[in-house]
């Protein structure tokens, strides 16, 4: 969100936005933003399915897309040092934003496959599977007599 809300500070600031333009780029990405929190929200309920569509969507295409343009820019020939040379404070800060980020990323995509995280999966997919039994067979049910 943070990379966000420095884009629209960088497209407002130098007017390379419109305000239609910047209403799409927002239509697009809070939705993203609200799937992703609730698919996560999924995740820490135990629900394994939602830690490998994070994997996939954010660890992977998310991750691909950040670092796109900047693998391009240095298959083309410009330089890390050109780049540094030619940039203001705004594209340091949206540069230092965007290795956090990728950081943070791959830290969190490891850390979801570490054996205490699959333990924890483990143990809310067999609490689930027990409550599931306990409703099919009726146990725990009151008798009325």
């Amino acid at each position: 969100m943070f990379e966000t809300v420095l884009a629209v500070a960088r497209m407002v600031g130098d007017g390379s936005g419109s305000g239609g333009e910047i209403a799409i780029g927002l239509a697009i990405r809070l939705p993203v933003f609200a799937a992703a929190l609730l698919i996560a929200l999924r995740m820490r309920s135990g629900r394994a399915w939602a830690r490998i569509v994070l994997t996939l969507a954010l660890g992977v295409a998310g991750t691909a897309s950040m670092v796109v343009q900047p693998i391009r820019a240095l298959v083309q020939g410009r330089s890390l040092g050109a780049a540094f040379e030619e940039a203001g404070a705004m594209d340091m800060a949206f540069g230092a934003s965007r290795a956090l980020h990728v950081a943070a990323v791959l830290t969190a995509v490891v850390l979801m496959f570490l054996p205490t995280a699959n333990a924890y999966f483990r143990a809310h997919r067999a609490d689930r599977a027990a409550s599931a039994a306990t409703r099919e067979t009726g146990a725990g049910r009151e008798q009325i007599g």
